[in-house]
């Protein structure tokens, strides 16, 4: 079997090792959604991963969901991200974005009108916001018509086009972790009596008609989707994915797409059931049982070697070890993360991990 620094090749992204960095919202944008030169230093220290996936990204403005995430829909968005991908590409590094659509995990405040944020049905979260006047209710979100259903594609799809503008290698679509996607996938946020909703045909269709769009649009060779299937994060209930993610990913199929990106959720069975239904390259956020979180390099190592994923992501290690791809080789020892520095803020806690031989590792 292969090995975690060996190479791969997922779609037309030719990546040095196995070894990729996770998404991971760090809240370090401006007001206005662009990214800033900090941003652009953080990404290029770690540009040793085999492929750096970004943190979530809105393809418009009713696709937020939490204070300073970043866009792809706008001119300053894209020209900012320019300075990202230019950063991590002079250093032999490849980065693809993340495009997220929060759905009903969104608040009125977060947009200029004070809208509602959308979903697949009228069902709200129970989660809350974080704001700058503290932890704010999530509403009732206002359901999706089938025409807000189309624009809602057009926007994914104008998103990942301007990520192929702003210098990215390809587009990873978020389907997990309770945002839109998922919230059609699920059984209870997903209420639809349409198309879009009841059989498991129709709860798919969406994160299809999504996929499909932005492959048309940059190509599906440079096209992925991230899945976290019984994930209940944010309130979601998926009472059997099995059926769900099986079809989900027959319908992908043909499509050529550059991998499918899936968070383990301690169930290795599952794992393995959709790994073989999936015919193209599956990158693996292992946790192969309920204990195992955060995601180890050991349980990265095993995936790869058991054959279980043909890559593998981390995403703590990574934010608290910038050269996480020598300290693996080395055997540690590793940088330990500080959660109060994961989102807002300065440099601290982002970009002054130290690397090996600096000092400063636990």
């Amino acid at each position: 079997m292969p090995e975690i620094f060996e190479p791969v090749t997922l779609g037309k992204l030719q990546l040095p090792s196995r070894l990729l960095m996770a998404p991971m919202t760090r809240s370090r944008a401006s007001a206005d959604g662009v990214v800033t030169a900090l941003t652009a230093e953080y990404y290029r220290q770690r540009a040793g991963a085999g492929l750096i996936i970004s943190e979530s990204i809105q393809p418009s403005v009713i696709g937020q969901g939490y204070l300073l995430t970043p866009g792809l829909h706008t001119d300053d968005q894209v020209e900012g991200w320019r300075a990202v991908t230019g950063a991590v590409h002079e250093r032999g590094g490849r980065i693809v974005a993340q495009l997220t659509h929060t759905g009903r995990i969104g608040h009125p405040v977060l947009y200029p009108n004070g809208e509602l944020p959308v979903a697949p049905s009228a069902v709200a979260s129970g989660e809350q916001l974080f704001s700058l006047d503290g932890m704010l209710d999530h509403p009732v979100p206002r359901a999706l018509t089938t025409e807000d259903i189309h624009t809602t594609v057009a926007d994914f799809a104008a998103a990942a086009g301007n990520a192929i503008d702003a210098g990215f290698d390809g587009v990873e679509i978020h389907g997990a972790n309770g945002f839109l996607i998922h919230q059609f996938l699920a059984d209870n946020t997903n209420l639809r009596t349409d198309g879009y909703g009841g059989p498991v045909a129709n709860r798919i269709r969406f994160a299809v008609e999504v996929v499909t769009a932005v492959a048309d649009r940059i190509g599906a060779e440079r096209t992925g989707i991230r899945l976290s299937p019984g994930n209940p994060f944010n309130n979601i209930r998926e009472a059997d994915p099995a059926p769900v993610y099986l079809a989900l990913l027959a319908a992908l199929a043909g499509q050529g797409l550059a991998y499918v990106h899936l968070i383990e959720g301690g169930d290795r069975e599952l794992t393995r059931r959709l790994r073989a239904a999936w015919p193209g390259a599956l990158v693996l956020n292992p946790h192969p049982s309920a204990k195992a979180y955060p995601a180890s390099p050991e349980s990265a190592v095993e995936a790869i070697e058991s054959g279980v994923a043909d890559a593998v992501a981390l995403a703590t290690l990574w934010l608290a070890n910038p050269d996480l791809d020598v300290r693996i080789r080395a055997g540690g020892p590793y940088n330990t993360a500080d959660p109060a520095t994961f989102y807002g803020g300065d440099h601290t806690g982002y970009t002054d991990y130290p690397a090996l031989g600096q000092g400063g590792s636990e």
